[in-house]
């Protein structure tokens, strides 16, 4: 699988990389099928998958313990990236806390280090100056290897940047949505930060298996009925108008992709990795078979002439947002 240099470093990512969150944000709702997820990890490291990124918050910490499991015999050959987010969510983002947080990571992952260490989401509770000043911190005594944001747009990450570097932002970014194409990645790119994407088949949209008539299971986020850190992703994704509206494009990028020879997930994946200053996309299943299939991918460049025309079936879609 293609590899690109992770900012600021000497490691390179492999162009997909395995992501956790398929757990979940907790366990309270339902039961965690933590044999199915070292499966998974497995066969994605197998597919050429070398990084994994989890957080603190997945299953209540349960992700990273099974990471951590599923890696243990293989540590130095696979990147681990993990997240502290704000308290209340998580274990809060002062200085102390996040170092704190980021120890307990490292004890549940069975490791002396992480390779990207990342804030979760922005907290305005806290000075994110102090919080930032902490985190290079944590690169300095060597717990962590990279540190960089997700969630975060060009105006916190030049906050950070005047206290120090920031290695990777990792950012929701797929053909349904795409602010960061024309707003922040070229920025990024500029001044040597990594983008690392998430999100890139819209939460199962454009993985082809959601129709109009898909009914979630009810402690899914996606049905709405959750109110939490997801509820962003549900108002532009699911609410019933917009993902009817999402899905007459998908059906049309469907036909594209079959046409070219690609499956729809590859086509959304490939559509990511092919914009400049895009260094990887996580991608997260349970199933092996989805897993193997996406993996094509990271082998499979898109020409000019289909990217052409998938921007323009997506600008054909694009009109006034929905109330």
């Amino acid at each position: 699988m293609e590899r690109r240099r992770l900012a600021s470093s000497d490691r390179h990512l492999s162009v997909l990389g395995y992501g956790a969150w398929v757990t979940g944000a907790d366990t309270a709702t339902r039961s965690l099928d933590a044999p199915a997820l070292e499966r998974a990890i497995d066969t994605a490291i197998d597919c050429g998958m070398n990084w994994i990124d989890t957080a603190e918050i997945y299953a209540s910490g349960m992700s990273e313990r099974i990471v951590g499991r599923a890696i243990r015999q293989r540590r130095d050959r696979i990147l681990l990236s993990t997240k502290v987010a704000p308290a209340g969510a998580g274990s809060g983002m002062g200085p102390e806390e996040i170092g704190r947080a980021l120890r307990a990571s490292l004890s549940r992952l069975q490791t002396d280090r992480v390779d990207l260490y990342l804030l979760h989401w922005y907290d305005p509770a806290v000075p994110l100056e102090e919080t930032w000043a902490a985190m290079r911190g944590l690169v300095d005594e060597g717990l962590a290897r990279s540190a960089g944001v997700s969630n975060f747009g060009v105006d916190l990450v030049e906050r950070c940047l005047e206290v120090g570097p920031v290695d990777a932002v990792q950012n929701q970014l797929s053909l349904l949505h795409r602010d960061d194409v024309s707003s922040s990645i070229g920025w990024f790119r500029g001044r040597g930060i990594s983008y690392i994407a998430y999100g890139s088949l819209a939460f199962g949209l454009l993985s082809g298996g959601i129709t109009t008539r898909t009914v979630f299971d009810r402690y899914d986020w996606r049905t709405g009925e959750l109110v939490r850190y997801e509820e962003n992703y549900y108002r532009e994704l699911f609410e019933p108008r917009r993902r009817e509206r999402h899905l007459a494009l998908i059906a049309e990028l469907r036909d594209l992709a079959e046409e070219i020879g690609l499956s729809l997930p590859v086509l959304a994946l490939r559509w990511v990795l092919e914009i400049p200053g895009v260094t990887s996309v996580v991608v997260g299943s349970l199933r092996p078979e989805h897993i193997r299939a996406n993996a094509q991918a990271g082998v499979l460049p898109l020409d000019p002439d289909a990217l052409r025309r998938i921007d323009a079936l997506v600008r054909g879609r694009d009109g006034p947002a929905e109330p």
